[in-house]
């Protein structure tokens, strides 16, 4: 007779199915909650996107901030001629960014100059 496998014992607990890390993170962050804090982030991740993709000259040099009660997307840009490009495509960037999964939807677009530290 062959020595028990550790996998056929039952007090070994079976193994759940792997999952992906970004399907946890949503639970996680309820659960500490910092919910409001992984929506900023994946938003901001979302519009570095759209603006890289978009309105390349600006890439990389605005972030979004908050969302105003009157629906305006406040964005930190870190150079005013940054801050003047987007506010060029303002229309186009709210709209696009409205329809994105993890976008916001604003009414306009607000943006203040090197506040803080954009990476």
């Amino acid at each position: 007779m062959s020595p028990a496998r550790p996998y056929d014992d039952e007090r070994v607990p079976r193994r759940r199915s792997p999952r992906r890390v970004g399907d946890l993170l949503p639970e996680a962050a309820r659960a500490l909650g910092l919910e409001e804090q992984l929506r900023w982030a994946r938003a901001g991740a979302a519009w570095e996107r759209l603006v890289g993709a978009r309105v390349p000259a600006a890439a990389g040099g605005s972030r979004p901030v908050r969302l105003e009660g009157d629906g305006t997307l406040v964005v930190e840009a870190s150079a005013p001629i940054v801050g003047q490009e987007l506010l060029m495509r303002a229309d186009e960037l709210l709209a696009a960014f409205g329809d994105l999964p993890d976008g916001i939807r604003a009414e306009s677009l607000r943006v203040v100059v090197g506040r803080g530290i954009i990476r």
